[in-house]
């Protein structure tokens, strides 16, 4: 499956209950279309004891979300923005922003 933003972008989440808040996205999976965004959708994990971890408990953690609830953010236009490709003198491809052309991939 594509998907139109990679790790370490900054983005915004569009729907669902944490609609509005901005993260960078911590891992990406492909297969499922999902992406995992800082501080967006927690979840509590219930941990056994372990040697390791010997107090175990409950832990908060980021979920999933599908990559299409989120958008690519855009620090020039402060905003949640779509993207398109744009090919450099150079021969490369960047992603660009549609509203005001500011790139992305540096």
């Amino acid at each position: 499956m594509k998907i139109h933003v990679k790790k370490g972008d900054m983005v915004q989440v569009i729907t669902g209950k944490d609609a509005g808040k901005k993260g960078k996205i911590l891992d990406v999976d492909t297969d499922k279309g999902r992406v995992v965004v800082e501080g967006a959708n927690m979840i509590k994990k219930h941990r056994k004891p372990t040697q390791s971890s010997p107090q175990g408990g409950i832990l908060e953690k980021e979920g999933t979300i599908a990559s299409s609830n989120v958008l690519l953010y855009c620090n020039k236009c402060k905003a949640p923005v779509r993207h398109g490709k744009q090919i450099k003198s150079d021969g490369t491809k960047v992603r660009v922003c549609k509203k005001c052309g500011e790139a992305f991939d540096k």
